[in-house]
């Protein structure tokens, strides 16, 4: 076994079965297939096709599938290939509609590996025999008999646990992450001394009916318009927005309300979204009390461990990918329903994204926001600024 994944990553290859890597085309699930070759594994590959758009420019899945084609070539492995994009619209895009059409910010990716990846893909691959599943996530797993604990992945400015909280124990238990123990830069360099054609291939940057493409235009395809006022947080009428959905918090590009009389000459933040009025709030600054959360709510948790750690209890918390740890208390209404006290205040905490929780490096669970306490009221708003 190479020094790249440690015994508790991957388990040992004699009696271990077939594992099936979900290749995406990309050096992350390149590599992880290649780890486990170099480690002795029975191992295929499986791209999956979550997107289908006559004419789509956009959408990199042929291109992404050649590119799992030439890898599974070079590891000389089986390349199994699937097509869940029905699953993908019923189960995690028309949810995506909803929140946004509800003035909501959701994050599909945490849909998509619960109800696609490590749900129907899952299945899937273990009709094609798979005893194990593999991905190209920077996260691990720690083994400890039949249970699975999600930790941090070890290069945390690319530890992707946040998007995996709310895969269910049972699934994580017959997964394995090979390139959590890596750091991006030697994923690339054992990609390109195995001769991997994607060595260099630029990272993904997000889910694939998104992409490159401009995502207010995509939106208004699917969700209705509502025009209304874009107001300062001492009640000016500023501009007209073309509907809440539209608009997220902390957002400061495409507003179009600069260069106002009156006004000082610095960029405008969406603040808070009153729906009572249909009116944004927008602020220019950066840490306004209205963009400042003390407290928010969480609903829709889903525990790793099967129930929170206790009743009340301490532990970090981040509100969006890529965010340091926030050291925050939690305390359970239900298992289904927290509120979440923040040691100090964060910014543009954001209905319909996801609060994930952890102990150190262990990955308790999470939940979706749901209501935000800020540090200052909109006037006219109600008391809770947005939801």
């Amino acid at each position: 076994m190479t020094a790249a994944a440690s015994p508790s990553d991957l388990p040992e290859p004699n009696g271990a079965g077939t594992v099936i890597v979900a290749l995406s085309g990309g050096v992350d699930s390149a590599v992880a297939a290649l780890l486990l070759r170099q480690a002795g594994h029975r191992v295929q590959g499986l791209f999956m096709a979550n997107w289908e758009e006559d004419e789509d420019a956009y959408c990199t899945a042929a291109e992404d599938y050649q590119d799992a084609r030439r890898i599974a070539e070079r590891l000389e492995i089986p390349l199994h290939r699937a097509n869940f994009a029905a699953e993908y619209r019923e189960r995690v895009f028309a949810h995506f509609l909803h929140e946004y059409a509800a003035g909501r910010t959701p994050n599909p990716d945490v849909l998509c590996n619960r109800e696609i990846k490590f749900g129907v893909c899952l299945d899937y691959m273990q009709r094609l025999g798979a005893r194990w599943i593999a991905t190209g996530h920077y996260a691990r797993v720690r083994r400890d008999g039949s249970a699975a604990r999600l930790l941090k992945a070890l290069d945390t400015g690319k530890d992707q646990s946040y998007f995996l909280h709310a895969v269910p124990p049972a699934a994580l238990a017959k997964t394995l992450f090979p390139i959590g123990g890596l750091h991006k830069q030697e994923v690339r360099r054992l990609a390109h001394a195995a001769g991997l054609p994607v060595f260099a291939k630029p990272d993904s940057t997000g889910i694939c009916f998104i992409g490159e493409r401009p995502f207010a235009e995509f939106l208004a395809r699917y969700v209705a318009t509502a025009p209304g006022p874009i107001e300062s947080d001492t009640g000016r009428v500023l501009g007209e927005h073309r509907g809440l959905a539209f608009y997220t918090l902390g957002q400061r590009s495409g507003l179009g309300v600069g260069g106002r009389a009156g006004t000082a000459a610095a960029p405008w933040y969406v603040a808070a979204k009153d729906r009572s009025r249909n009116a944004l709030i927008v602020v220019q600054d950066p840490d306004h009390p209205l963009l400042l959360s003390t407290q928010f709510t969480a609903v829709d948790l889903a525990w790793l461990d099967g129930e929170p750690p206790a009743r009340e209890f301490a532990c970090a918390v981040k509100t969006r990918y890529r965010q340091g740890d926030l050291p925050c208390v939690v305390r359970v209404d239900t298992e289904q329903n927290v509120r979440v006290l923040l040691t100090r205040p964060a910014r543009a905490v954001t209905p319909g994204q996801y609060a994930v929780f952890y102990a150190g490096e262990h990955c308790l669970g999470g939940g979706v926001i749901s209501t935000v306490c800020t540090a200052a009221i909109a006037p006219g708003a109600p008391a809770i600024a947005y939801n």
